[in-house]
């Protein structure tokens, strides 16, 4: 069976909106949270980008469900060790209901200090000695590392859980999901590809959890989810690899104009129209993914999560 979770985006939504939708997704029969980080928007639009981990703290105090960053990047922008203190102290706020999810990042976030923006295989060598540090840091103890991308001296977290944090590795294509299959306690996509769980599975990962996120539209009318949709959330149908080289929200913005309403209606299930929604949603199930979540674009939150909870969580389980 798969478990259900709601998807709050840090890019379209400030930390007490997000607060207010987790009470909500709750209450409406969601299982699970993500929650993604992000230190800007894919573009204006969306217009929000709060501390993640901020807003980890508000959620442990308002809802009981476990909680994953969708995902993290510890490349970059903040140091692997600083990523396992917070990660840590976040697993202490939600006693234990904590996954830290990780992934090699887009430039949209990392850049903002002017290092130079890796090629891919560089980020996931990056990426597997960072998710190898945390790990060293999550045991307790002093803590001494000279790795080729990180160096830390006698550093030591004195707030840790009972248990290490679990530690799911994102992957969007080959290379990033043998790693993920390889190091990861388990699988973050936000695709319905078979292939890639499959290959997750046979190149080392088993059973281990596999965690997917989606976006919906949900509105009383067709036009208005679709122009929702395809104004914020184009940015998710631009090809090869745009999504980590672009470096600002201009630059989607730009990029996303080459994206058709044909190609957004496609994708995005938008509108009323609740069997468009489950062929989506399905998309996954039949993909093999243990955990779906699901992210609602539209304004209407009130008649998303009513139909959700009455309709749609029935049925998907």
């Amino acid at each position: 069976m798969v478990t259900i979770g709601y998807f709050l985006s840090s890019e379209q939504f400030g930390p007490r909106e997000l607060v207010d939708q987790a009470r909500r997704a709750e209450q409406a029969g969601f299982e699970r949270l993500w929650i993604s980080d992000h230190f800007h928007p894919w573009n204006d639009a969306q217009g929000n980008s709060p501390f993640v981990w901020g807003a980890i703290g508000a959620l442990s105090e308002a809802v009981a469900l476990p909680i994953t960053t969708a995902v993290t990047c510890p490349l970059l922008r903040i140091h692997p060790a600083i990523i396992a203190q917070a990660a840590a102290t976040a697993a202490v706020q939600c006693e234990g209901r904590f996954v830290l999810g990780v992934g090699s990042g887009e430039a949209l976030n990392e850049h903002i200090f002017g290092d130079p923006w890796p090629n891919a295989p560089t980020r996931l060598r990056m990426l597997e000695e960072a998710v190898g540090l945390i790990r060293r840091l999550h045991l307790g103890g002093m803590v001494n590392h000279d790795g080729e991308f990180y160096q830390v001296r006698d550093a030591r977290i004195y707030t840790l859980p009972e248990e290490p944090v679990p530690i799911y590795l994102s992957g969007f294509g080959p290379m990033s999901t043998r790693l993920a299959a390889r190091i990861g306690d388990g699988y973050c996509t936000a695709m319905p590809d078979k292939d890639l769980v499959e290959l997750f599975r046979t190149e080392g990962g088993g059973d281990k959890p596999v965690q997917a996120g989606t976006k919906v539209s949900w509105s009383p009318d067709e036009d208005s989810g679709l122009e929702y949709a395809q104004r914020l959330w184009a940015t998710d149908l631009l090809p090869g690899q745009l999504g980590q080289t672009l470096p600002r929200p201009a630059d989607f913005e730009a990029a996303t104009q080459l994206v058709s309403q044909r190609a957004v209606a496609t994708s995005i299930a938008s509108g009323p129209d609740l069997d468009l929604h489950m062929t989506q949603l399905r998309e996954f199930v039949d993909a093999g993914v243990d955990e779906l979540y699901i992210q609602q674009i539209g304004p209407d939150l009130n008649g998303f999560f009513e139909v959700y909870e009455k309709e749609v969580l029935p049925v998907l389980r």
